[in-house]
């Protein structure tokens, strides 16, 4: 149900909460709350139509949420005692949704629960914020209403992923586009976003002679912005900050490249803030993966043993979880085990999801095509030379899930609930491989309330 008015809202809810000057007191009756209040929040929260009952909606998610145990932490804690070697032996998977996101983070609770999983992130990116019309205010009240759905406590770790300086525009005006960048960050750590993956890895140049005059405008960039992130944070925590050396789908990174990034950044910072928790690498990877003519995705192999030396130099050297990895979620079902076999600290998972969505047989053929005439007429232009209207409809399809995402989210429940099974299979086979059932004992051990 759509509320249409902050007054509906308050009164539907009369019973479920106690509020107070609109802001919730308690939650009188959690099994209601679940049962039906919550899924009217989040559909307001998304698609009412004016700024004051949404953003009503949304802080009555996040108070609820609060009153039930529900906090949006920060993982600094836990990566600072996997890069003291107190923790290992997992990889913490951090997951982008783009489409059906409400469904989508329910799926993963639900998988979460029943394998007891403790660390797990969602994140979105800045280019998805973009094309998903979702800010991170809607994204987190996605995130925090399936949390309260599927009945979990404790922390719940937001990540705003690829927080990317885009490189023509910072050549062309380089104070604009940090504007830009800072702008959305603070957007995010307002809306509970209390991780942070800072890309300013576009601004290496291979040109310099020598790798650390090659990381100079990435590290100070970074530098930079760790500088902003940590004045902005909440009191009390520090937010968990990523940093990139190497673009991903580029050149494959290198041990003597993040030895010349983080001696740099520390450098820079001159030990006046606390510094990054993880370091992004590139290992052959893409987003998206690689597409064939016929929509299918290429095999890629990925650099194993140089991911291991640099989640072992990340750790050991510089006291970080370890190396990240990007581009992951299409990889072949047989290598994601490896990724902890090699020490990796985090998984980003995003383009698979969605295209579970898109491809199940349950999604209704007339919306895909209607998706994918939208896309033929209004993003025809980044059908590229050479391209299969499969490439093309592959690469493009993310730039529908912001469009359509009413029409999605109005599926009949019986379809989205048939989603939502297939995507909690997919959740609780990725968890496995990455080693992190039963693991909630590290987030009482390692994340304070």
């Amino acid at each position: 149900m759509l509320y249409q008015s902050v007054q509906q809202l308050h009164h539907d809810l009369q019973g479920v909460i106690e509020s107070s000057d609109g802001r919730v007191q308690k939650v009188v009756d959690a099994s209601r709350l679940r049962a039906q209040g919550i899924d009217s929040l989040i559909y307001t929260a998304v698609f009412a139509d004016t700024d004051e009952l949404r953003a009503q909606a949304r802080t009555t998610i996040r108070e609820c949420a609060l009153q039930l145990g529900i906090r949006p932490s920060s993982i600094q804690t836990l990566y600072e005692a996997m890069g003291r070697g107190e923790a290992s032996g997992f990889t913490v998977p951090a997951m982008n949704f783009r489409a059906l996101a409400y469904d989508s983070a329910r799926a993963a609770f639900r998988a979460a629960h029943r394998l007891g999983v403790g660390p797990m992130i969602f994140e979105i990116a800045r280019s998805e914020i973009g094309y998903t019309l979702m800010r991170p205010a809607e994204y987190a009240a996605n995130i925090l209403a399936a949390a309260i759905k599927e009945g979990h406590e404790g922390p719940v770790f937001i990540q705003g992923d690829h927080f990317q300086v885009n490189a023509s525009k910072y050549q062309a005006d380089a104070a604009t586009e940090m504007k830009a960048l800072r702008d959305v960050t603070k957007e995010a750590v307002d809306a509970q976003f209390l991780n942070i993956d800072v890309d300013s890895s576009t601004l290496v140049d291979l040109s310099r002679p020598n790798a650390k005059e090659q990381q100079r405008p990435n590290f100070e960039v970074a530098a930079d912005m760790i500088r902003f992130i940590r004045g902005i944070q909440p009191a009390g925590v520090d937010v968990s900050v990523g940093v990139e050396i190497g673009e991903v789908g580029k050149k494959n990174s290198t041990p003597e490249e993040l030895r010349a990034f983080m001696d740099g950044l520390h450098e820079t910072l001159a030990g006046s803030f606390k510094g990054p928790s993880k370091i992004s690498v590139q290992t052959g990877s893409s987003h998206g993966g690689v597409v064939l003519p016929d929509g299918t995705i290429a095999k890629v192999a990925i650099a194993f043993e140089t991911l291991e030396e640099m989640s072992r130099v990340a750790r050991q050297e510089y006291g970080m979880a370890g190396a990240v990895q990007h581009g992951a979620s299409t990889l072949p079902d047989e290598l994601f085990h490896r990724f902890v076999e090699v020490g990796t600290a985090e998984i980003h998972l995003a383009t698979n999801f969605q295209s579970m969505i898109y491809d199940s047989p349950l999604f209704p053929e007339s919306l895909r095509q209607e998706v994918y005439a939208y896309l033929k007429e209004k993003h025809a232009d980044e059908w590229k030379a050479g391209q299969t209207e499969a490439q093309f409809l592959y690469s493009a399809r993310k730039r529908g899930t912001g469009p359509f995402k009413r029409q999605m989210w109005d599926l009949p429940e019986e379809i989205r609930g048939a989603l939502r099974q297939e995507l909690e299979e997919r959740f609780a086979f990725l968890f496995e491989q990455l080693r992190v059932p039963s693991t909630l004992d590290l987030l009482a051990r390692y994340v304070p309330a």
